[in-house]
C-alpha cells in the first residue's frame, strides 16, 4: 500500500496565487513535482524525522522562493534547531500551566485584521510577564507555538508574510537580562535560516532606557535585510501610526480594532483547538546520530559551545 499524504488544497485567492507566482516562483503545474521531490528527498534523510504532509513542505518551498536546495537546506536547520533547543517546543500543551497562563495573558498575539497588502499583525506584550516565573525559554514556547498555529491556519502568511510589533511597556532590567546575548543569537539564527516565514518589518514601541543595549546585541546577528526592517518609536504610537493605521490596532494602541482581551480569548480558543497537533508536533526532530557525516553540534549550529540548557539563564 502507497503511503498516504495529506495533501494540500488551495485556500488563496486568485490575487494571492498571482503574487506567489509573481514573488516565489511558484508554478501550480509544477508545484506538486516540487512537493513530491522534496518528500523524496525526506525519505532518503535518516537523521530527519520531519511532517512530510503536502501543506507543511509547501510553507518552506515558498519561505525558499521554490528553491529545492535551499528548501533542503531550511528544513534540515528547522528540525535542527528544533532538536537543539527543545525548551522552545517541548511540551507546547495549552493545558500546561505556564503555557496557558502566558496564553491567557496575551503576552504574543496575532491581530486580526491584515494590513492593507494584506501582512498580518503579531503583537507582542514582553514587559507584561514576570521574568522571575517566566523564563525566556518559556517566552520562546508561546511565541513558537502561535507562529506554527498561525501558519498552518492561514495560508496567506506565506505568501503575505508578517509584520511584528513588539510593545515593552513594563520591562525591567530583570527582563532585560533574561534575554541574553545566547538567546539573541539562537533567536536571530533560528528565525532568518530555519523558520520559513517572510517578516516584513520589526515595530517596538515604548522601549525602555536599556532597551538600546540589549537589542544591539540581538541586531548583530541580524541579516543586513533585516537591520532594515527595524523601526524604533519609544512611546510615541503617533510614530507607529503612521506604519500600521489605528484601525488595525486594538484599542490599548490607539487603535479602533477590538481589545487586547477580546484578540487574546480568541487565540487562547485557537491554540486549544490545536493541543492534538502540538502534542504531536514533539515527535519531528533529528537524530544526529543517524545523520551521514559529522553530527551537528551546538557550536556548528550558533557558533558556541555547549548545549542549550547549559547556556539558558532562567
Amino acid at each position: 500500500m502507497p503511503e498516504k499524504y495529506e495533501k494540500y488544497v488551495c485556500t488563496l485567492s486568485p490575487e494571492l496565487q498571482q503574487q506567489a507566482k509573481d514573488e516565489l516562483n511558484e508554478d501550480p503545474a509544477r508545484r506538486q513535482e516540487d512537493i513530491d521531490a522534496i518528500r523524496k528527498w525526506l525519505k532518503k534523510q535518516p537523521h530527519i524525522n520531519a511532517r512530510m504532509d503536502d501543506w507543511n513542505i509547501l510553507r518552506f518551498l515558498r519561505g525558499c522562493k521554490f528553491s529545492l536546495e535551499r528548501t533542503k537546506e531550511k528544513m534540515d536547520m528547522f528540525y535542527t534547531c528544533k532538536t537543539a533547543v527543545p525548551e522552545w517546543f517541548a511540551n507546547r500543551d495549552p493545558d500546561e500551566p505556564k503555557m496557558r497562563e502566558l496564553l491567557q495573558m496575551g503576552v504574543f498575539v496575532p491581530l486580526p485584521q491584515k494590513t492593507a497588502d494584506g501582512v498580518t499583525i503579531l503583537l507582542g506584550r514582553f514587559g507584561i510577564f514576570d521574568p522571575h516565573r517566566f523564563p525566556m525559554s518559556d517566552i520562546m514556547r508561546l511565541a513558537t507555538t502561535v507562529v506554527d498555529v498561525l501558519e498552518y491556519e492561514d495560508e496567506s502568511v506565506t505568501i503575505k508574510g508578517i509584520v511584528l510589533v513588539n510593545d515593552s511597556a513594563g520591562s525591567t532590567l530583570a527582563h532585560m537580562a533574561a534575554f541574553t546575548p545566547t538567546i539573541a543569537m539562537k533567536a536571530a539564527i533560528f528565525m532568518q535560516d530555519g523558520y520559513p516565514m517572510r517578516p516584513k518589518a520589526l515595530h517596538y514601541i515604548n522601549t525602555p532606557a536599556a532597551f538600546d543595549t540589549v537589542f544591539n546585541i540581538f541586531k548583530s546577528f541580524m541579516k543586513e535585510k533585516m537591520k532594515k526592517r527595524i523601526h524604533i518609536h519609544g512611546s510615541d504610537l503617533s510614530s507607529l501610526h503612521k506604519h500600521i493605521p489605528p484601525s488595525l490596532l486594538p484599542k490599548e494602541y490607539g487603535g479602533t480594532n477590538g481589545t487586547v482581551e477580546d484578540i487574546t480569548r480568541h487565540w487562547l480558543k485557537r491554540v486549544e483547538a490545536r493541543k492534538q497537533w502540538l502534542k504531536e508536533d514533539e515527535q519531528y526532530k533529528v537524530d544526529e546520530s543517524k545523520r551521514p557525516g559529522k553530527p551537528k553540534t551546538s557550536s556548528d549550529l550558533f557558533g558556541i559551545e555547549g548545549s542549550f540548557r547549559q547556556l539558558n539563564v532562567d
